[in-house]
């Protein structure tokens, strides 16, 4: 098969994945008040259908592009939604929780609809990235991402289940936080999907990047912050520019930052919040409380089992592909095996939050409620580490 045949069954697999898990949540949420397992069966096999179809994809392309797919954006998310439900379905063969695919299957799918946002050709590697250690570094870690990240949601899940919804609590109002926070998130792939996907709202700006290069920045959203003497432009043709007159607050920040992702960010928060506060409007309830219901069956001491256990594999794959391989490939592709470049510095915070979580585990006997804290705020440590640090901070990792 040639290059674009390739490229197009690719495609089409990773969208066949997202219907069938669309398709699975309908019977994984009728199996929560099921009697019976045929409903949960029937997801499962969706869900199980699905995740071949993702493979075929990662298969598919590796084969068109001639390296492991995992070297951009649209690759890195798209692997990291694989190894979501990898991680789920691997779970719930081992503990037969359908809950967890109410949480699990939802991320993954917006994972991989926020991918899709960026360029998706394929292009060859960058002397830097020319090495098997690129797809051993990076798929080892998207695996321990997705391990992590079903301990994160047994951790939510477990505190759902856990905290009063009718009485006011410290563990009450910090859940809230976390449901606006999730809501901040939402708001800001949609944000993305909807103006760079449908609207193709489009403003450029003329600046000098952070290596004193020329560059021009597009902005899919009015620009709330722009790069230290950036210009506004128009295409003339022929990678030609004109001066032009775009709407800017006038708050500039220098190269090191990405304005672009910036103003997204800003923009997700000012949406976010207004929704948040449409839903609590509208609904005169807390999210949580309108989310707890899902919980009422779940066995407290099942979840905390599910979020330990998780983090005893997510771990020692993410110290292993994290923190050893990356180093091995540091030094192979720019002659050192640390430089504190952003990406690392998080890789090694996300390093000691585990180590600390596991030593709170099994040597304070931090268990039950305390562990399902860590583990949510371990999901929001992964989270600014794959999507901030890769995109707004500039660093030899940062993605385009």
């Amino acid at each position: 098969m040639n290059h674009d045949t390739l490229l197009n069954i690719s495609s089409t697999a990773l969208y066949a994945a997202f219907i069938l898990y669309l398709i699975a949540i309908i019977p994984f949420s009728a199996s929560i008040k099921a009697k019976r397992k045929g409903s949960e069966r029937i997801a499962v096999i969706l869900t199980t259908i699905g995740f071949i179809m993702q493979l075929v994809y990662f298969i598919t392309r590796w084969m068109a592009a001639g390296h492991a797919p995992v070297s951009n954006m649209y690759e890195f998310l798209t692997m990291f939604g694989i190894m979501m439900v990898g991680g789920f379905l691997v779970i719930n063969a081992i503990y037969h929780t359908p809950i967890l695919a109410l949480f699990s299957l939802p991320i993954a799918m917006l994972v991989i609809v926020y991918a899709s946002m960026f360029s998706r050709d394929v292009s060859p590697l960058i002397p830097a990235l020319q090495s098997n250690w690129l797809a051993i570094h990076v798929i080892t870690v998207t695996l321990s991402y997705g391990i992590l990240s079903v301990s994160s949601v047994a951790g939510l899940i477990y505190l759902l289940r856990f905290v009063d919804s009718t009485k006011k609590s410290k563990d009450a109002f910090w859940l809230e936080v976390v449901m606006y926070f999730i809501v901040l998130v939402i708001a800001f792939i949609l944000t993305t999907v909807v103006m760079k996907g449908i609207v193709h709202y489009e403003d450029n700006f003329f600046y000098t990047d952070k290596n004193g290069n020329d560059a021009v920045a597009t902005y899919h959203l009015p620009a709330l912050i722009t790069f230290e003497g950036s210009l506004p432009v128009d295409p003339k043709g022929n990678n030609q520019w004109e001066p032009s007159d775009h709407f800017t607050t006038g708050i500039e920040v220098p190269p090191v930052l990405n304005a672009q992702k910036l103003t997204t960010v800003l923009w997700s928060v000012i949406i976010g919040s207004i929704l948040y506060g449409l839903i609590r409007l509208i609904s005169r309830r807390t999210i949580f409380s309108m989310v707890k219901p899902l919980t009422n069956k779940v066995s407290l001491p099942l979840m905390d089992e599910i979020g330990y256990r998780s983090v005893i594999i997510g771990f020692p794959l993410f110290a292993l592909g994290g923190i050893l391989f990356a180093s091995i490939w540091a030094q192979i592709a720019w002659s050192r095996f640390w430089g504190w470049d952003p990406k690392e510095v998080w890789a090694l915070i996300t390093f000691l939050f585990y180590a600390i979580f596991l030593h709170l585990r099994l040597g304070r006997g931090w268990e039950g409620k305390k562990s399902a804290w860590l583990a949510v705020v371990g999901m929001g440590i992964i989270l600014f580490n794959v999507i901030a640090v890769n995109l707004i901070i500039a660093g030899l990792h940062s993605y385009a």
